[in-house]
């Protein structure tokens, strides 16, 4: 084999991945066939539950030093008048959820902190390089990439397509990507512009007639959005663009200087009809691609990648393969996220209310179906939960968090036990000896009663309850940890 793991794609999905490889010591290559990183702001949200993953990944600090909240919406009226509403629900951090509202983070900014992660870990992304044929047998697959020297074959052991919407992977596959075209165009831009302060997201119009102008964070630009007519092609020059924001706002003081990225992209909702096809995998648009109302795509999609590389990671250091639960998993999350983002869609095209709430946030996702959930207890906090966090302290008194004993290994939280035999590949934490819970904020999180065990998942998510540790070893050994 040249490699483990080949990841074809190195936007968001794709570095997430490499991180989470390189942190368990895999050997992967990653290649984009762009010639250069993304210039762009396609997606610029970041969820809370995205924020706890970037967390135990190293990068949460660094993207919100870089980014900021989102503005307030202000919405003009033809006289020139204005109202602003929040477009989120914001909550302050509590002991159980450290980060309580969507950040703002332009993509390309997002993906430039990824890759300096990445880079720290002794890796780098092949731009340049492009998969132009794959072949699959039992044991390897085989992808032709073509580069500017020409071209070569690589063998790796598993192939990721997280090559976007339009994904060349899938398609060789001719995997099916069933869903709707939602009939409408819209312009996306990234502008340098005088004649708006940046502290809201300006809004003017309805419907077909509306045009949006939102401040980046971390960076001086706007982001232009605007429908248009769907099925037609449409000019993207400066000039045309300056055009339309005068004709859409009624404002002459609003002077596009010039213009760093733009797209216009047809809305749809598509479901790839299955992730895995024998060691070709897909994972983010390839795999799913969403309307942009309601900010899931591209957190959806980190989130895939996240759910995948510990499951990879296991099969090829010779542990149990896992992978099946990553279909299953996965794809359930991202059918309840496409009818989120339509049911935000269908309210901005009625000019409705489409503020977004906690079931955008994407704490409350979990797996509670799987395979990999065993709930022995039955009460309380469910297998296949996100695992809360609390404040707490260590056994000589310093100040700790549970998601800092979290990482990329299973986690044994033990509530007031005696001692537990260690276990290869697990970590054991027992709640009241080693990990003092003097605010009970453990205790109520997980709903602990003396003796009771919960084992962590390597990606943040309760894998199984018990009342004691001696009924997991069946759980234990299905992991590959007895």
């Amino acid at each position: 084999m040249d490699t483990d793991v080949l990841i074809c794609g190195a936007g968001p999905t794709g570095l997430t991945l490499a991180i989470e490889l390189a942190r368990r010591s895999i050997p992967f290559r990653l290649i984009d066939k762009a010639p250069a990183p993304f210039v762009g702001s396609r997606g610029k949200g970041l969820q809370p539950r995205t924020l706890e993953v970037f967390e135990q990944m190293g990068v949460a600090d660094r993207i919100l030093a870089v980014g900021g909240p989102y503005p307030p919406a202000r919405t003009y009226a033809a006289d020139g008048t204005f109202a602003e509403t929040l477009f989120d629900e914001r909550r302050p951090p509590n002991p159980a959820e450290p980060y309580g509202q969507i950040a703002m983070l332009p993509q390309f900014l997002t993906e430039g902190v990824l890759r300096d992660r990445l880079m720290e870990l002794g890796h780098a992304v092949e731009f340049g390089a492009e998969i132009v044929r794959i072949q699959q047998t039992t044991g390897e697959v085989k992808a032709h990439i073509r580069t500017h020297k020409g071209t070569h074959t690589v063998k790796a052991r598993y192939l990721v397509g997280a090559d976007g919407g339009k994904s060349f992977v899938r398609q060789v596959l001719k995997v099916g990507f069933p869903g709707e075209s939602l009939g409408f165009q819209a312009i996306v831009a990234d502008l340098h512009l005088d004649g708006l302060d940046r502290d809201a997201w300006h809004r003017w119009g309805s419907g077909p007639a509306s045009l949006a102008l939102c401040p980046l964070a971390g960076t001086d630009l706007f982001q232009l959005q605007a429908p248009i007519p769907a099925q037609t092609e449409f000019d993207l020059s400066l000039a045309a663009l300056q055009a339309l924001v005068r004709d859409r706002t009624g404002r002459d003081d609003i002077i596009v200087r010039d213009v760093i990225w733009v797209s216009a992209y047809r809305g749809n909702a598509r479901l790839a009809d299955r992730y895995v096809t024998g060691r070709v995998i897909l994972a983010g648009d390839a795999a799913h691609v969403h309307p942009p109302t309601g900010g899931q795509g591209l957190n959806t999609s980190v989130q895939d990648a996240w759910n995948l590389g510990w499951k990879l990671a296991s099969v090829l250091t010779g542990g149990p393969d896992l992978l099946e639960t990553y279909e299953t998993e996965r794809r359930d999350v991202a059918a309840g996220m496409l009818g989120l983002s339509l049911k935000l869609l269908d309210a901005a095209r009625r000019d409705a209310d489409m503020r977004r709430d906690r079931s955008t946030q994407q704490l409350d996702i979990g797996y509670p179906d799987s395979s990999l959930s065993l709930d022995l207890r039955r009460r309380g906090l469910p297998a296949g939960s996100r695992a809360p966090d609390a404040p707490c302290r260590g056994a000589a008194g310093q100040p700790l968090r549970l998601f800092q004993l979290f990482g990329a290994y299973w986690t044994l939280l033990a509530f007031e036990t005696a001692a537990i035999a260690p276990h290869p590949g697990l970590r054991i934490h027992r709640i009241g000896r080693d990990i003092l819970d003097d605010g009970g904020h453990i205790a109520r999180a997980y709903d602990f009663a003396a003796g009771d065990v919960a084992l962590i998942r390597p990606d943040g998510y309760v894998g199984a309850l018990a009342t004691n540790v001696s009924e997991l070893d069946p759980y234990l050994r299905k992991v590959g940890l007895l």
